[in-house]
C-alpha cells in the first residue's frame, strides 16, 4: 500500500495529496524555510547550476507548487516556463507571487497531472522536478510521462529527499524528521497528517541506485545521482 497524508481517507493518493496541499498552501513557502533551514534553497540553486550549461528554451516544471523552482530555473536564460501542479491552492499562491515579481510572461503555471501530461511527444527541451516525485500515485508512469514530453537529447533534473546513511548524522537526522518536523509543522500549518506524511514518503521513496533504476526503465540514460547535504537530498539528471 502506498503512503498517503490522510490515512482514514478512502480517496486515492492522488487525490489526498491535492487536498494536502490545498490545505497547507498559504504556509507553504515559510515551512520550508524553516523545516530545513533555509537549505532547499541551495538545493535548488545547485539543480539550476547544473542546467545552466544546457541552454534550455523550453522547460517543464512538474509538480511546481508555489513556483519556486520554476523562479529559479529562469537564472538559466530560457524563453518560457511552464509549470504544472494538482494543487489549485498552490498555484493560486504561485501565481500571486509571479505577479508581484512581474514575471508572468516568462512563467505559466497550469493546473495538471503528473502523470497525464497534456502536451505533445517531444515538446519541451528540460523537464525538472524538486520534491514531487515521491507523491506521484504511480512512479513508473510519472517519469515515463516526463520522458514522452522531452526532446530527444533533452534533459531530466529531479530533486527530491533521501535518506542519510551515515553515523551520526543518519540517527540525528530520523530523529529530526520523525518527531520535532511534524510538531513544528502541525503548528505552523494547522494540518498534523501533512508534516507527518512528509518523513513516512521519504522512508518509502526507492532513493538513490533503487531510483536510477526505475528513472533508466522509463527511458533515461546517462544517469545519475548527485547525494547533497550528508545525503538528506539527492540530485538525479538523465537524458532522452
Amino acid at each position: 500500500m502506498s503512503v498517503v497524508p490522510y490515512k482514514e481517507q478512502t480517496a486515492s493518493k492522488k487525490e489526498q495529496v491535492a487536498t494536502m496541499f490545498d490545505n497547507i498552501a498559504g504556509k507553504y513557502d515559510l515551512l520550508n524555510r524553516v523545516l530545513s533551514f533555509g537549505i532547499d534553497i541551495y538545493w535548488r540553486k545547485k539543480a539550476v547550476r547544473l542546467l545552466k550549461p544546457l541552454r534550455p528554451r523550453l522547460i517543464l516544471d512538474i509538480a511546481t507548487g508555489t513556483g519556486d523552482f520554476a523562479i529559479e530555473a529562469l537564472a538559466a536564460k530560457p524563453e518560457k516556463i511552464i509549470g504544472v501542479d494538482i494543487s489549485e491552492g498552490m498555484l493560486a499562491k504561485g501565481r500571486e507571487k509571479l505577479r508581484k515579481m512581474k514575471l508572468e510572461d516568462k512563467i505559466e503555471l497550469r493546473k495538471g497531472d503528473s502523470e497525464k501530461l497534456l502536451f505533445t511527444d517531444n515538446y519541451f527541451d528540460a523537464v525538472i522536478v524538486s520534491f514531487g516525485v515521491r507523491n506521484f500515485e504511480n512512479l513508473d508512469k510519472g517519469l515515463v510521462d516526463m520522458f514522452r514530453v522531452l526532446k530527444k537529447g533533452g534533459t531530466c533534473i529531479i530533486v527530491e529527499f533521501s535518506k542519510p546513511t551515515g553515523f551520526p548524522f543518519k540517527q540525528v537526522y530520523n530523529f529530526y524528521s520523525s518527531r520535532i518536523l511534524p510538531l513544528i509543522g502541525k503548528v505552523i500549518s494547522k494540518d498534523q497528517s501533512a508534516y507527518s506524511y512528509l518523513p513516512e514518503s521519504v522512508q518509502a521513496f526507492p532513493d538513490g541506485k533503487d531510483f536510477l533504476n526505475i528513472f533508466e526503465k522509463a527511458g533515461f540514460h546517462s544517469t545519475k545521482c548527485i547525494p547533497l547535504t550528508f545525503g538528506i537530498s539527492s540530485i538525479y539528471i538523465g537524458r532522452k
